[in-house]
């Protein structure tokens, strides 16, 4: 039973008339346990509410558009609580944090709901066959960390006992039809090498439901007193797992006519190899997990860039960003003074004393680490920052400063830029919501 805490007004269950207060026991006669039984069972065209209202069982029914809410409210988004992570991996950022930020970037999730809702990846150890098996029944897509698919190394990884036995699960779903993306954290002399091989011939053998794999490196904080020791990617064995990725690709491609497994955009910076061209990361299907995000920007700059008029904008402008991805985009920059007359950008690629100076991806740059390396230089009119920064629907970096706690110690404005070559542009020239200079 789950008490309903509001009623949209007009809604289909407002017109019945079911209150706040009332207690939601089942609809169309499944039990409802979670926001998954309510999407699921309040999705037909006829519903029947079963509702305990003073100890007093009713029965409300209600005819609607199909997948139409109901306009039901509940304490919280899941119906429930959410459900925290129980491993330990060894290569968990969140361990790798300092002490002292806000609490609520110290919770490890691992809730498989939020995988379906969200896009978030679980690891299946929360999961048991009660669970899969709901999976299967409502065909859910479902996004999964395996890391490994050798159970007694993902044991090891995970520092679960559970881990390897649960890729039984990733299995069972993928023989159901259930459509899986995965993820692989790589750590190097760990999960590469022949375990990589190990895991791709595997998830060959599972394709094409698992419709895409991102492979992303392992990041390492300055904070990792008395935790497992992994060393970090080189050049050198950086463009080795590029390599057997591609190897894969190539089978996979031949054989279901996808590539299906994809390196991250960080491999080919540390490799120093150049980012690939859009056709190699075909519908970009691991994006959120920086995939071809790079590629994608560059591609929509150049597209706005070949848009642009006029081609002459006295602005002068400031960009900062990580180590990871700062010469590429300074090549963009540089493309873009060239072709418009009068823009001046000031490039700045920010150290990260935060976490330390071995994370160079820009997402985890810190207000404080902004102000200490920008103070005193060159910013011009204005600073362009990553959305990738800042907290989501907030204003907050990581370590809780604030957009305008960095403006008045920069004394600069500050604006917030979205991962879109259009909008890059866009805000390197100044050009806000009206304005007409560039046509797409």
């Amino acid at each position: 039973m789950v008490t309903i805490t509001g009623i949209i007004s007009g809604s289909p269950a407002d017109k019945v008339g079911v209150k706040a207060g009332m207690l939601l026991i089942s609809i169309n006669g499944h039990s409802v346990r979670d926001v998954l039984d309510y999407m699921f069972y309040a999705s037909e065209t006829e519903v029947n509410l079963l509702i305990e209202d003073n100890h007093e069982q009713k029965t409300f029914h209600i005819e609607k558009d199909e997948y139409d809410d109901l306009g039901l409210e509940f304490e919280s988004f899941l119906m429930d609580k959410k459900q925290s992570c129980s491993n330990k991996c060894v290569f968990c950022f969140i361990d790798q944090m300092p002490p002292g930020m806000r609490e609520t970037l110290y919770f490890k999730d691992d809730d498989a709901r939020l995988s379906f809702l969200q896009g978030n990846y679980v690891t299946l150890t929360n999961m048991s066959q009660e669970d899969v098996n709901r999976i299967i029944e409502m065909k859910l897509n479902i996004n999964v960390s395996v890391h490994t698919t050798n159970p007694e190394l993902r044991v090891k990884m995970m520092h679960n006992r559970f881990a390897g036995e649960k890729l039984k699960f990733l299995w069972q779903m993928a023989e159901a039809g259930i459509k899986l993306n995965c993820q692989i954290v790589l750590c190097p002399q760990l999960n590469d090498g022949a375990e990589l091989e190990r895991t791709l011939t595997d998830f060959g053998k599972m394709l094409p439901n698992i419709t895409s794999v991102a492979v992303v490196p392992v990041g390492l904080s300055k904070y990792r007193k008395g935790l497992y020791p992994l060393i970090p990617f080189t050049k050198e064995t950086a463009g080795n797992a590029i390599d057997t990725i591609e190897r894969y690709q190539q089978q996979f491609l031949e054989k279901f006519g996808t590539r299906a497994v994809f390196p991250s955009d960080e491999f080919f910076l540390i490799a120093e190899r150049p980012i690939p061209p859009e056709e190699y990361y075909e519908e970009y299907p691991q994006y959120e997990n920086g995939v071809g995000m790079l590629r994608s920007l560059a591609d929509e700059f150049h597209q706005a860039l070949d848009s642009a008029d006029p081609l002459e904008a006295p602005r002068n402008v400031s960009v900062a960003t990580g180590r990871s991805p700062y010469e590429f985009l300074c090549k963009l920059f540089q493309e873009a003074q060239e072709r418009i007359q009068g823009l001046q950008i000031h490039p700045y690629c920010i150290r990260n004393d935060f976490f330390g100076e071995s994370i160079t991806v820009t997402g985890l740059i810190t207000g404080q680490d902004l102000v200490a390396q920008l103070k005193g230089q060159e910013l011009g009119d204005e600073l362009l920052l990553s959305s990738a920064m800042i907290r989501r629907d907030s204003d907050v970096f990581l370590d809780d400063y604030t957009i305008s706690q960095v403006e008045e110690a920069l004394n600069i404005k500050i604006r917030i830029v979205p991962s879109d070559g259009w909008e890059l542009l866009d805000a390197l020239l100044g050009i806000v919501l009206g304005d007409c200079k560039i046509e797409r």
